[in-house]
């Protein structure tokens, strides 16, 4: 211990060395953290902290002092008293565990994917400062950074949905047992998902130590925390649709619901999640089907130019289909690992919420007819796809358009007592963030003084900024400034002050393109075209979420089978993710055997892993 004090302390002195150099314009970029397996620490002012307690720490006992041998002739009784004292101090297994979760949540430390994709994934939204458990099980705190980008597809998204023809609405969250009763389908599919309100008030527990629900206050019809809102909204829609002249009826409502997990994953498998929901009624089931069509194309477009994330769109299996729906159309993503990620839904529901609900209408005729239905939604469940899709070992990468912040500006600030060169640098930098802002770009200026440049490096590009640009006095001088991407460039590029608008734009349409390409690159690789079921299983039985760049994906054809399905997904965890919608209606399954059964096939069918 007293070496790691020593070792500690000559650090802290280099730092303070360090701190006292005055500074280049553009001083050396942070070394990549080390593979190490303890907190990856960016550069700072602040010394080091000891190492005594690393997250591998061996909870060794100090090295044994010159009195050890005077104690040499002590008698056995006080021997074994000594030695169960010793062992009485050493951890439990659960005090170790529960220690390594503080450290491990205290480090900002970032696994790399090849050594556990799963713990690279959840190191990335700490690290980054995406969100972090909260109180309650299963339900995370979403942090600034990461609801600013949720912010940004609500946003993009919200305008596609007006576009669509549907309106903002909000229904409440607490929904009557009773209503989710109505839909047999719909109820057996989430029941063992809802979380159950049954009283509305507490009161002190009789031994006063406490509250407790009051037995006096009872709900003569329980109360469900929405899972998702198709009986509200139906209950609603009877109010509302009359006649011909009513439909189509477009709702949209941004919302969070709960559906009770018991293995969760942040952004991805949360028992509370954000979402937008739409609801709409239609005359005809040809105008309910062309609704849930369209709006899975949007979904589709929206990942793509926003996200940077290319999808395949298709339909799910009878089996793999929402509950009441009588199709359910997907768009599916491949992740860094191998596995999908289902990223948005769209639902034709026929006519079994107008039934339940009795949601009629008089057509030009003048007959009642029940109503055709949709709905569709995605979720935060997106935040997690941008993650798994782009992001590296050295923290988190976003695509400019969805990134809350698209350059960062460093100022590297002039000497203490040059005050010309000051001026200089601060006129310059309000006209270089003044063009930015002009050509509509998102721009943080970062002049903590505080903080060193390198660490500043370091920061933004953990939290996956675009683009960095440095200015230092040398610069100004010069009439130019320094750009840095985030990825897709290994140096830096020199850029006059007066392109720095135009260039800092193409370079960012540029690296927009740049992963979207990469992505559809890992698509096309990441699909297995033809292989036999054995060959699937081999590769998949021992495949986990934690290995990094699996198997993929396997278009096959296929029998559409249920009993068979659910064989498959016991054997080697597969499901089918979709029945993509380009090669089936191509007609690529025609005159093929199913790869499972041997007899012929109805679909081209993708299996997979999945989140």
């Amino acid at each position: 211990r007293s070496r790691s004090r020593s070792r500690s302390s000559r650090r802290h002195e280099k730092n303070h060395r360090i701190s006292q150099e005055p500074e280049d314009d553009h001083p050396l970029p942070s070394p990549s953290p080390r593979k190490s397996s303890r907190s990856r620490e960016p550069p700072s002012e602040e010394p080091p902290p000891s190492h005594n307690s690393g997250r591998h720490s061996n909870h060794s006992q100090d090295p044994p002092s010159s009195q050890s041998s005077t104690l040499s002739h002590k008698s056995k009784p006080q021997k074994k008293k000594k030695q169960q004292q010793q062992k009485q101090k050493q951890p439990t297994a659960k005090a170790s565990k529960q220690k390594q979760q503080t450290e491990d949540a205290e480090s900002d430390y970032i696994t790399p994917r090849a050594e556990n994709y799963s713990k690279w994934y959840n190191d990335i939204i700490r690290v980054c400062s995406l969100a972090e458990t909260s109180p309650v099980r299963g339900c995370m705190v979403i942090k600034p950074w990461g609801m600013s980008l949720w912010d940004r597809v609500r946003n993009d998204l919200d305008a596609r949905i007006q576009d669509h023809g549907a309106e903002n609405a909000y229904f409440p969250l607490l929904i009557p047992k009773s209503f989710l009763s109505k839909e047999a389908e719909h109820v057996d599919g989430f029941a063992k998902e809802c979380a159950v309100v049954t009283h509305h008030r507490l009161t002190a527990s009789p031994d006063g130590k406490g509250l407790i629900a009051d037995p006096d206050a009872e709900l003569e019809d329980p109360l469900i925390i929405r899972p998702t809102s198709e009986t509200m909204i139906w209950n609603m829609f009877k109010k509302w649709i009359v006649s011909h002249r009513d439909l189509p009826l477009k709702v949209n409502q941004w919302a969070n619901v709960m559906r009770w997990e018991m293995r969760t994953r942040p952004f991805l498998r949360t028992s509370e999640f954000l979402w937008q929901e739409g609801h709409t009624a239609h005359a005809t089931s040809e105008g309910a089907i062309q609704d849930s069509k369209d709006m899975l194309d949007q979904y589709a477009d929206m990942c793509e130019k926003l996200l940077a994330i290319p999808v395949v769109k298709g339909a799910k299996s009878p089996s793999e289909r929402f509950a009441g729906a009588e199709e359910t159309f997907t768009i599916e993503a491949l992740m860094q690992n191998g596995w999908a990620l289902q990223s948005g839904t769209s639902h034709f529901l026929g006519q079994s919420f107008g039934k339940a609900f009795d949601v009629t209408f008089q057509d030009a005729e003048g007959k009642m007819q029940d109503v055709w239905g949709t709905s569709w939604g995605v979720s935060t469940r997106l935040i997690g796809a941008l993650i798994m899709t782009h992001s590296d070992d050295a923290g988190l990468v976003l695509p400019p358009r969805v990134a809350p912040v698209q350059v960062v500006v460093v100022p590297i600030p002039a000497k203490k007592n040059d005050e010309e060169g000051k001026k200089a640098l601060n006129d310059a930098l309000d006209k270089l963030v003044a063009d930015l802002k002009g050509a509509g770009l998102r721009v943080k200026v970062d002049d903590r003084d505080y903080v060193r440049n390198g660490a500043k490096y370091f920061e933004w590009e953990r939290k996956g900024v675009p683009l960095r640009i440095e200015l230092g006095p040398r610069d100004v001088e010069k009439g130019a400034c320094v750009f840095k991407t985030r990825v897709g460039s290994e140096g830096k590029e020199t850029v006059t002050l007066g392109e720095v608008s135009v260039r800092a734009t193409k370079v960012l349409d540029a690296l927009q393109e740049y992963l979207l390409d990469t992505a559809k690159e890992r698509l096309v690789g990441g699909m297995n075209m033809m292989a036999s079921y054995d060959q699937m299983k081999v590769a998949l039985e021992a495949d986990e979420a934690s290995e990094y760049d699996g198997p993929g994906l396997y278009l096959v054809p296929w029998k559409c089978d249920a009993a068979n399905e659910e064989k498959i997904k016991e054997e080697c965890k597969a499901t089918i993710r979709c029945y993509p919608t380009d090669v089936n209606e191509a007609g690529m399954a025609e005159g093929k055997k199913c790869f499972y059964s041997g007899e012929d096939a109805t679909h081209m069918a993708l299996f997979g892993r999945a989140f």
